[in-house]
C-alpha cells in the first residue's frame, strides 16, 4: 500500500458539494407531480382511538386524502429484523388498529397538493381518545422491571446477568469501598437534517429518498412492510446530515409516505417537524445504575458490582451494552453485573452515539474516582495498578491494550502534575477550578462487507459500497484507502455510497465503518490489481502477453515485472482500446482471529472546570482528548470526530435532558429552546492527540473507529472535575446549577 495518502488530513472529497449547496439530501430529491403528506400525532399517553371526524377535513382545499385505521390498506408486516436491530417484540404497526400505544404515536395522515394545505388540515382533523394513565417512568411505583430476552447487535455483547468469582462475598469482606447510584436523563437525538422521505411507485416497485444510515435496511423493512422483494425497492441517500444513531432504524414516518403514495398514487414527500423528532423516532434512553467498588488499602480492585436499569417501550424491549465494558476493562477476581428493563408506555429508545457504553462507563469512572478519593490516591494510579494483562471476562489477550498509554501521555500534556488534590482547593477568583479524568473503551468491530471497483481506461476509478456518510467522511477515507492500495491519485477516485442497489455494507453506526467498508475496498482494490494483471498477460495486444501472471505485480499505479526490468504500464495504457475491468469482494474478519483476540480502542479524556461558587454556573475551560485507534485514515477527519463526540459529551453531562409530563409521557421540551445542546460559547479549548499505536490482528488495515469511542469518557470527566472543583458528588446526568447550590 503506498503511505503518500493513507494517513493523511486531505480535505473532504465532498466538501465542494456541500459548501455550494450541492450535496442533495433526502427531502431535496422532488418528483414529478408530488404531493405532501403530514403525520397527525396522539395526544394521549395509552388507550384507544373513539372517533375520527375526517369528513370536514377531507373537503379542505388541496386534500386528497385523510389516512388512518379506519380506511388504510391492512399491511403485510412480515417478520423481519435488520442485523443491528437491538428491538425485541412487535415493531410499531401504524394505522392497522385504534390502540395508542404512547403519547404522539402516529394516528393519520394528511396528503395535500402543498406542505401548507397539508399541515392546516392536520390541525383540522378532530379525534376522540379512550385514554388511561400511562406509566412513563422506571422509577414509578408500578414499574416491573423485566430481564431482556435476547443479545443485541453482533458488536454489543449483551447479558442480563454475568459474574465471575463471588462479587457480593468480596465487596462485604473488603474495607475500603463505594456505593452510588447513578442516574441518567433521557437524552434525543437532535441532528441538523429531520428525518424525511420522499416515495414513488411504479407499479409493485417502490423508490424512497429516505434519510438513512442503513440503506439495505431500510429496504428489507419496507419490502417486510408491504409484502413485496426487496429487489423491487430501492433506497437512496447519497448524503445525511448528522443522526448519531437515530437513522439506523427505520421508522414509521418512512412507511407513512411509501403507504401514502400507494393510496394516492402519486409520489409522496414526508418531512418531520423538530417537535415530532421528539416523538417516535428513538433517543437514548433513562437509566439507573448501581456501582459498588471495593478495595484493598493498597488499591487493588477487590469487587466490582454494577446493577443497571433502563427504560424499553411496552410493545418492543430495547437493549444496549451498559455493563460492558465493566467485566474486563480493570482488573478485578470478583466482578457482577446485572441488566434490566423497565417497559414504559412510550417509544422505543433505540441507538445513540456509543449507546450503552456511553451510559455504563459514567458510572464506572465517576466510581473510581470516588474510590480514589477514599483511598487518598490519584486517579490515574488508581486505574495503573489494576490494569490487567488479559481480557478477564474471557480469557483472551488483547490485540492491543493502549489504555495506560492514553492516561500517560494525556496526564504529560495536560499538566496533571500541577493538580492539587484536595478538593475544591483550585481557585481563579470567584470561580473554583476542577481537573477531572476518565479512561474510556469501545469494541473494535468489523462486519462482512462488499465493494466494487471499476478501472477506466481514462484513468478514472469508481468504487462503490451501499454504506452511508452521516459526517465521519467517508467519501473522502474511502476514497484515500482506494487511491494508496492501488498507489494512484485521490483526485482519480470517485467512491460512491447510499444506495441499496450497489455491494452490500453493513449498518453507517457502530463505529466499524472504516474497518468493514474500508477494508472491503482495500480487498476489491486488490482484486482488480489481479484482475489487471490476467488481462495483460492474456490480451494479445499487451506488451506482457504470453508471460506469466506471477511475475508481474501492480505498484504504485503502474503494472510491470517484479524484478524491476523492463517497461512498466500505468492504468491508461494497460486498458487503452480495452474495456473496464469490474471486480467485487467481500472482505470479513475470520473467525479465528475473532474467537483468539479481544479487540478494543481506548482513549483517555482529561477536564478543567470552573464552577461559579454562588452561583453553581458550569463552564469548561478546556479538554483534552487521547486516543488508541491503531492507524489513522486521515487525521483531519478523525479530530473533527473526536471534536464531535467531545462536544457531545458536553451536552450529556451539563445540558442535554429530555423531560416527560407524566400524565401523559408528553415530551414538555420537544424543542430547541428548552432542550438544550451545546452551542459556540458552551465549547472550550479542545485538544486531541492520537497515539502511534500498531495492531496487527484488528485488521488488515489496522484500523479502529472513533466515532463512538470519542464520547464515551467524556461526561465522567466533566463530573469528576465538577466535584474536585466543588467537593460535591453529583451523581444525575446532566449536572444542573440546583445540583450545585446549597450545602
Amino acid at each position: 500500500m503506498s503511505t503518500s495518502v493513507f494517513g493523511q488530513s486531505i480535505p473532504r472529497v465532498d466538501g465542494p458539494l456541500k459548501v455550494s449547496g450541492g450535496a442533495r439530501y433526502a427531502f431535496e430529491f422532488n418528483q414529478s407531480g408530488q404531493l405532501y403528506a403530514v403525520i397527525v400525532n396522539a395526544t394521549i399517553g395509552i388507550g384507544r382511538i373513539v372517533s375520527i371526524e375526517a369528513t370536514g377535513v377531507e373537503q379542505m382545499p388541496g386534500v386528497r386524502a385523510v389516512i388512518s385505521h379506519l380506511n388504510a390498506p391492512k399491511l403485510t408486516y412480515s417478520p423481519h429484523k435488520g442485523v443491528i436491530d437491538p428491538a425485541v417484540g412487535e415493531r410499531l404497526r401504524v394505522f392497522q388498529d385504534e390502540q395508542i400505544r404512547f403519547f404522539g404515536q402516529p394516528v393519520a395522515v394528511i396528503v395535500a397538493d402543498t406542505l401548507d394545505q397539508a399541515e392546516h388540515a392536520a390541525t383540522a382533523l378532530r379525534l376522540r381518545y379512550d385514554a388511561q394513565a400511562p406509566l412513563t417512568e422506571i422509577d414509578d411505583p408500578r414499574a416491573q422491571p423485566i430481564v431482556a430476552q435476547q443479545t443485541a447487535a453482533a458488536n454489543a455483547r449483551v447479558a442480563a446477568d454475568r459474574e465471575r468469582g463471588s462479587a457480593d462475598q468480596a465487596f462485604a469482606d473488603t474495607d475500603v469501598k463505594v456505593d452510588a447510584i447513578f442516574r441518567m436523563a433521557r437524552e434525543n437525538h437532535s441532528p441538523m437534517e429531520p428525518h424525511a422521505t420522499v416515495a414513488s411507485w411504479e407499479g409493485d416497485s417502490l423508490t424512497v429518498w429516505s434519510k438513512s444510515q442503513y440503506v439495505l435496511n431500510e429496504r428489507a423493512e419496507l419490502a417486510a412492510i408491504f409484502g413485496i422483494p426487496p429487489e423491487n425497492v430501492l433506497v437512496i441517500c447519497p448524503f445525511v446530515g448528522g443522526a448519531f444513531g437515530t437513522s439506523l432504524r427505520t421508522w414509521s414516518h418512512v412507511g407513512i409516505a411509501a403507504l401514502a403514495a400507494r393510496v394516492v398514487g402519486r409520489p409522496v414527500k414526508l418531512a418531520l417537524t423538530r417537535k415530532q423528532m421528539f416523538l417516535d423516532t428513538g433517543h437514548r434512553p433513562r437509566t439507573d445504575q448501581r456501582i459498588a467498588i471495593a478495595a484493598t488499602n493498597q488499591g487493588k480492585l477487590t469487587a466490582i458490582i454494577h446493577e443497571a436499569t433502563a427504560e424499553t417501550s411496552r410493545y418492543e424491549e430495547f437493549i444496549e451494552g451498559i455493563t460492558n465494558q465493566t467485566e474486563f476493562l480493570y482488573s478485578c477476581p470478583n466482578v457482577r453485573t446485572r441488566y434490566r428493563l423497565v417497559p414504559t408506555d412510550t417509544s422505543t429508545p433505540t441507538y445513540m452515539r456509543a449507546p450503552g457504553e456511553c451510559t455504563g462507563m459514567h458510572a464506572l469512572e465517576c466510581g473510581l474516582d470516588e474510590l480514589a478519593a477514599a483511598l487518598d490516591l490519584d486517579p490515574i494510579e488508581l486505574r495503573r495498578r489494576n490494569e490487567p494483562t488479559v481480557d478477564e471476562s474471557n480469557g483472551r489477550p488483547f490485540s492491543s491494550r493502549s489504555l495506560l498509554q492514553c492516561l500517560e501521555t494525556g496526564a504529560e500534556r495536560f499538566g496533571w502534575s500541577q493538580r492539587n488534590p484536595r478538593p475544591g482547593s483550585m481557585r481563579d477568583g470567584r470561580w473554583q477550578i476542577g481537573w477531572g479524568v476518565a479512561g474510556s473503551t469501545r469494541g473494535a468491530p468489523q462486519a462482512p462487507a462488499d465493494a466494487s471497483v471499476r478501472l477506466l481506461p481514462d484513468g478514472r476509478v469508481e468504487v462503490a459500497s451501499a454504506t452511508s456518510d452521516m459526517g465521519p467522511g467517508t467519501y473522502t477515507s474511502m476514497a484515500q484507502v482506494a487511491a494508496a492500495t492501488l498507489g494512484v491519485p485521490v483526485e482519480r477516485i470517485k467512491f460512491e455510497l447510499g444506495r441499496s442497489d450497489m455491494p452490500t455494507a453493513p449498518s453507517h453506526g457502530g463505529s466499524w465503518t472504516m474497518a468493514s467498508v474500508g477494508n472491503a475496498v482495500r480487498s476489491a482494490c486488490l482484486a482488480a490489481q489481479d484482475a489487471a494483471v490476467r488481462r495483460a498477460v492474456e490480451d494479445p495486444a499487451s506488451i506482457f502477453h504470453g508471460l506469466t501472471a506471477d511475475v508481474l505485480h501492480w505498484k504504485d499505479g503502474t503494472l510491470g515485472r517484479k524484478n524491476g526490468e523492463g517497461p512498466r504500464l500505468d492504468q491508461v495504457a494497460l486498458l487503452r482500446g480495452g474495456m473496464p475491468i469490474d471486480v467485487r469482494t467481500t472482505a470479513s474478519r475470520s473467525t479465528d482471529i475473532a474467537n483468539r483476540y479481544s479487540m478494543y480502542g481506548y482513549a483517555a479524556f482529561f477536564t478543567e472546570v470552573a464552577v461559579d461558587a454562588d452561583l453553581g454556573i458550569v463552564r469548561i475551560r478546556r479538554m483534552l482528548g487521547v486516543y488508541g485507534i491503531g492507524k489513522v485514515v486521515n487525521p483531519r477527519l478523525a479530530r473533527s470526530q473526536c471534536i464531535g463526540g467531545m462536544v457531545g459529551g458536553i451536552g450529556m453531562a451539563l445540558m442535554e435532558r429530555t423531560v416527560l409530563d407524566q400524565r401523559d409521557g408528553r415530551p414538555v421540551n420537544a424543542h430547541m429552546a428548552d432542550y438544550l445542546v451545546p452551542v459556540n460559547l458552551d465549547v472550550p479549548t479542545l485538544e486531541t492527540q492520537f497515539l502511534d499505536e500498531q495492531d496487527d490482528a484488528v485488521n488488515p488495515l489496522g484500523i479502529k473507529g472513533i466515532g463512538e469511542l470519542c464520547i464515551i469518557g467524556v461526561a465522567p470527566a466533566i463530573a469528576n472535575a465538577v466535584y474536585h472543583a466543588t467537593g460535591k458528588r453529583v451523581r444525575e446526568l446532566p449536572i444542573r446549577i440546583e445540583n450545585l447550590l446549597g450545602a
